[in-house]
């Protein structure tokens, strides 16, 4: 019976501690948020940022394959020069 009241406020602790990081979560979203209503108010693409954002988090080699997979389907597509002019 004596781990009874100890469960419990050791659970009330999980589910504060998780409530605290689900606020910094709320904080920083809404932080990152501001962040690409800047860029686009300074005139950038905020979609080509989000997009940058997401290549720049993978391992270099994933990225490479990427590329040459969608080069190969570009190509193959009759695209080739729509990447090129851009």
């Amino acid at each position: 019976m004596s781990e009874e009241p100890v469960a419990r406020a050791e659970l009330r602790q999980l589910i504060e501690r998780i409530e605290r990081l689900e606020e910094e979560k709320k904080n920083i979203s809404d932080d990152i948020k501001e962040v690409y209503a800047e860029a686009k108010g300074r005139g950038y693409d905020t979609k080509v940022i989000r997009e940058i954002i997401r290549l720049r988090k993978m391992d270099p080699n994933e990225r490479q394959e990427l590329e040459a997979i969608l080069d190969l389907y570009l190509e193959a597509l009759g695209m080739t020069n729509m990447k090129e002019a851009a």
